[in-house]
């Protein structure tokens, strides 16, 4: 039984305790400076545990619905508030803040945990489906940081009342002594997850085993620390849940691998035959083998689709080759398919192909079906390949040293290519080209998207180019290439948009001197370049780095 406290002297701040709870100093097994150590600790580890729920949210949203701005701001703002609420709901749990600390850490392990698996589950079983289900790993992303935030508010009231049973203090040095160890455990909360947990657990293990470490922390704070202030059920109890929130963490973490095969198999199909996670995107590639159709998935994005890939390329490539193209730079395209379409053309002296991603570089290399679809393009010994960031590369780039320029980068509307599609990006491609050399730029689905497609063009325009808008249909539906993986907008990306740029008039054609393409024709181009116009949009700003506007 715990001893009440003494009446406070003139001057000492009172008990940090409710009414009606524990009012003298808590019985410990160890000395107090010992219990608070421990319990700063045990603040320390929850903090980094709660920041990594966080960014693990934001990660695995931005990969599944895309737009990785909007998804931030939705976990972030969302936990924030629950936050507040968690913290204000807390207050009635201060009198027994023991049994109530112990209690939420073993939920927000279970919930932060599995968070990661069950948004992942969700938007594989159930996000293509249409209807209702459309939206269900949305409204399941606000579930999880609503509950998240919930919990990791209520910490807060608990850990102080703790803290402060331990050894009394004016309540502004025991907010110090918390805040401290709770930005410090953010911090390193937040370096993990980047620079440790995703790169060698991936999303899925990572957050299984913060969830066993969150559980693991509370319950022998509690436990160990503060058991004379629980009933002896309360103490059997709170053993009994977090043995069984451990028991849960661990059968997912046995059978995450199974579940990621389902998973992908429920997303891209039976025939997934490559499927990575490297240090930029995750690469999966399907089919290529029996005669069934050769896919590359970016992030989950189609990237390649081998029923149409040929209408994509050839009319990336081939307009811009009409003119001097010894010297061509290829901008992404890890692929090799606009780099095989370029050595069709004589006359190309060089191709310097820049990559951010190498494992996409060594899988056109090595793959059997990639390599043989870009007809072994990375062999040819005028093909040069640099692994960097294509804006990086540029600033370092020499003036004046290309005849061509083919931007073959992801959609517009993926907020990390954003940057690629800005005023500045194209300023300096700009200033690469030879004197009569042209710059291509994929810019997403005219049709689907013309404000995107038109903003690409005013920026080009912006940058001091002069522009021949263009576009190609034939597109296959399947999963989509763009920033958004909903089927509305699947359902509507049936072409693709290009605009070819050159600081005088570009004249769109074809190379009269150069090979037939397969599918490409002149009258199909001109219809592209009429189809297109149709749609434009005018008055529409440029976008730029510090005000995006795709």
């Amino acid at each position: 039984m715990i001893e009440p406290h003494a009446p406070a002297p003139p001057g000492c701040p009172p008990p940090w305790s409710a009414p009606g709870g524990p009012a003298g100093p808590a019985r410990l097994p160890v000395r107090p400076g010992t219990g608070r150590f421990l319990v700063l600790a045990g603040v320390f580890v929850c903090a980094a545990c709660g920041l990594v729920y966080e960014l693990e949210l934001v990660a695995l949203a931005s990969y599944l619905m895309g737009d990785s701005v909007t998804q931030a701001s939705v976990v972030l703002s969302v936990m924030v508030f629950a936050m507040g609420i968690g913290s204000l709901a807390a207050k009635r749990l201060r009198p027994l803040a023991a049994a109530g600390f112990g209690a939420v850490e073993a939920a927000l392990a279970l919930v932060g945990g599995c968070s990661a698996m069950a948004l992942y589950a969700v938007f594989a079983w159930t996000g293509d489906w249409g209807g209702m289900w459309a939206n269900g790993p949305r409204c399941l992303l606000v579930a999880f940081s609503l509950a998240t935030g919930l919990l990791i508010g209520a910490e807060v009231p608990l850990l102080m009342e703790l803290i402060q049973r331990i050894r009394r203090q004016d309540a502004g040095g025991a907010v110090a002594d918390l805040s401290a160890a709770d930005y410090v455990g953010a911090l390193v909360g937040g370096l993990a997850f980047p620079f440790l947990l995703l790169p060698f657990l991936g999303q899925l293990t990572g957050a299984l085993l913060t969830g066993a470490v969150n559980a693991v922390v509370g319950g022998a704070l509690v436990l160990g620390l503060f058991r004379r202030d629980l009933t002896r059920r309360a103490r059997w109890l709170l053993l009994i849940g977090n043995v069984l929130v451990l028991a849960v963490l661990a059968s997912a973490a046995v059978l995450v691998d199974d579940f990621e095969r389902a998973a992908r198999q429920a997303l891209y199909g039976d025939d997934v035959r490559v499927a990575l996670r490297t240090e930029v995107q995750e690469v999966v590639l399907t089919g290529g083998t029996h005669g069934r159709p050769l896919d590359l998935f970016l992030d989950g994005r189609l990237r390649v689709g081998g029923r149409d890939e040929l209408r994509y390329h050839e009319g990336l490539v081939h307009p811009a080759m009409s003119g001097p193209h010894a010297r061509v730079l290829i901008l992404g395209g890890g692929d090799g398919l606009a780099a095989r379409e370029v050595l069709h053309h004589p006359g190309v002296e060089r191709v310097d192909v820049v990559e951010l991603d190498a494992e996409v570089i060594r899988l056109a290399r090595t793959d059997p079906a990639l390599s043989t679809l870009n007809r072994h393009a990375f062999g040819d010994p005028r093909v040069h390949v640099t692994i960097e960031d294509a804006f990086g590369w540029l600033r370092g780039a020499a003036p004046a040293t290309y005849d061509v320029v083919v931007s073959d980068l992801p959609d517009p509307g993926i907020t990390a290519s954003t940057k690629l599609y800005s005023q500045e990006f194209y300023g300096l491609a700009r200033r690469a080209l030879a004197p009569g050399g042209r710059f291509v730029v994929h810019a997403g689905p005219v049709a689907a998207g013309p404000r995107v497609y038109w903003t690409v063009e005013a920026t080009l325009r912006a940058a001091g180019f002069r522009t021949a808008p263009y576009g190609t249909g034939g597109r296959h539906i399947g999963l989509a290439a763009g920033p958004d993986r909903t089927p509305a907008d699947r359902s509507r990306a049936r072409d693709w948009g290009f605009v070819l740029a050159a600081r005088t008039d570009p004249r769109l054609r074809l190379d009269p001197d150069g090979p037939r393409p397969r599918v490409l024709t002149e009258a199909s181009l001109a219809a592209g370049e009429r189809a297109a116009r149709r749609t434009r949009i005018a008055g529409l700003p440029a976008s730029t780095l510090v005000h995006p506007r795709y």
